[in-house]
């Protein structure tokens, strides 16, 4: 049995994926499963939350566009996903890897084949974008004048 962290942390990446990376491992299946959408993908809006100094009180920031999806494969396992933007396909293969991610027989493979690359592939970005923001970076300093000045 899968633990709700470790699926809430595969539902994550999937989320955060790039839609072109999950259909390039999609294309690379051998064996495509038999699923049908228990819902379809559907597009809305979601209220965001903040918080006042990031620790403060919560506030309403705006609403983002949100896709959802549930799809069930032939072995009876449920998957389900939320991504941020219109893009149904990401939705439907994101819920897609999710319910196969729950099986017991396929986890370990999936994981090392889905998961494990987008991980890099995402903090690879994230260094990329972090070394990008740090070439901008301004240091300040402050001159004391002397006292018989």
């Amino acid at each position: 049995m899968i633990d709700q962290s470790t699926r809430q942390e595969w539902m994550g990446i999937l989320a955060k994926a790039q839609v072109e990376e999950l259909e390039e491992i999609w294309n690379l299946l051998r064996v495509k499963p038999t699923y049908y959408f228990v819902r379809p993908p559907e597009t809305g809006l979601i209220m965001i939350r903040g918080r006042a100094g990031g620790t403060g009180l919560l506030f309403n920031l705006g609403e983002v566009t949100v896709t959802r999806c549930t799809i069930q494969v032939k072995d009876g396992f449920q998957g389900t996903a939320y991504v941020l933007g219109r893009n149904h396909r990401h939705a439907e293969l994101a819920a897609v890897f999710d319910a196969l991610l729950q099986d017991s027989a396929q986890h370990l493979f999936l994981w090392e084949f889905v998961i494990q690359p987008i991980r890099k592939k995402m903090q690879m970005r994230k260094t990329m974008l972090a070394k990008k923001t740090a070439s901008t970076k301004v240091e300040f300093f402050t001159m004391v004048r002397g006292d018989g000045v």
